[in-house]
């Protein structure tokens, strides 16, 4: 798409930050197996950043606001470095922090968006392909869709032995995801 080299990069070490971030907070609170190896990995990558705001803001129940707010912050950061070095930018130089923030949490709620839609398009296809697999990727991704599969099944329950409630899951996250767009930025 022609971006320069310093977008490129800000985008992407801030997209993959943010991403182990919220995939933290979503493990949390879906109640995830904790002792999974990718668990595990995910934790202890993001731990040095969440540690100092947990000691301020303990978890309640399964939200974990801490790594919420960090991602969003990294979001934050992410953009402002963007408007700050990016020739792209360069007219924006002025923006508005409030509006920096609103793109922080657009973006921030569009990851989360994005890692629901995969996980589910992913726990589709191990129900097809290997439903009773112990391996454990496939063993996270169907506990983190399974709460997501339980309250579509309250809307959709399953027909003749076919689950549909994926499709309402796809059909909102798309739905969600659009009005999203006009102020996601990375």
């Amino acid at each position: 798409m022609g971006q320069d080299p310093i977008t490129l990069i800000i985008s992407l070490v801030g997209g993959i930050f943010s991403f182990l971030l919220l995939m933290r907070f979503a493990l949390q609170l879906s109640q995830a197996d904790y002792y999974n190896p990718i668990s595990q990995s995910v934790v202890r990558f993001t731990q040095p950043v969440v540690s100092p705001l947990q000691k301020v803001l303990r978890p309640i129940g399964r939200l974990d606001f801490a790594t919420l707010i960090v991602a969003v912050l990294v979001k934050a950061a992410a953009i402002f470095l963007m408007v700050q070095f990016s020739p792209m930018f360069a007219s924006a130089a002025g923006v508005n922090p409030l509006h920096m923030l609103i793109f922080a949490l657009t973006g921030t709620l569009n990851t989360l968006l994005t890692i629901y839609f995969w996980a589910t398009l992913g726990a589709v296809i191990i129900s097809w392909v290997a439903p009773d697999s112990y391996h454990p990727a496939p063993q996270l991704l169907l506990q983190l869709t399974e709460p997501l599969f339980g309250l579509a099944r309250k809307v959709i329950p399953p027909i003749g032995g076919l689950d549909l409630s994926p499709i309402l899951i796809f059909i909102l996250i798309q739905l969600a995801q659009s009005y999203l767009r006009p102020f996601v930025i990375i």
